[in-house]
């Protein structure tokens, strides 16, 4: 069974959990896939959970061409879980988010990502409000890639 973890920044809107949501359907089509949500608005990411995901789906809002703050904690504490030992680096990962006029904190993510050695492995989504016609299926079809991929590896 894999694990996936998509963690992501979500406030009363909705929009970046509704995303999330869609992310994890698509997981939940491919067999074998196990998805555990965390919004780092409401909870921190516990390390022990991070070691154990076989991938990451990462999303947040754009904050002034920024992921939100909840999600970059997630990055800090993966940094200090790679030092302190815990292999929570050089994983898959897909990214999504939600803007209202921007959405290059996208950037950022993959930027963080990276750093972290983690391989992107779909194109990521970019929505503007809620997710709506395309951007639907494109998050559905994100979360399938990610867990395909995860899948794959074995």
């Amino acid at each position: 069974m894999k694990r996936i973890l998509i963690v992501y920044h979500s406030q009363e809107r909705g929009n970046t959990r509704r995303m999330a949501e869609l992310v994890a359907k698509g997981c939940r089509e491919v067999p074998d896939v196990e998805v555990e949500m965390i919004n780092v608005n409401e909870q921190r990411v516990d390390m022990n959970v991070a070691e154990q995901a076989d991938a990451y789906a990462l999303g947040s809002p754009d904050y002034f061409t920024y992921m939100a703050g909840g999600l970059k904690t997630f990055f800090d504490d993966l940094c200090l879980a790679d030092w302190a030992g815990k292999s929570v680096k050089a994983k898959p990962y897909v990214a999504f988010v939600t803007h209202g006029g921007g959405g290059d904190a996208i950037k950022s993510i993959h930027d963080l990502a990276e750093a972290m050695e983690l391989t992107r492995v779909a194109p990521s989504v970019i929505c503007q409000w809620a997710p709506t016609g395309s951007a639907i299926e494109r998050s559905v079809q994100l979360g399938r890639a990610l867990a395909e991929y995860a899948v794959k590896m074995g």
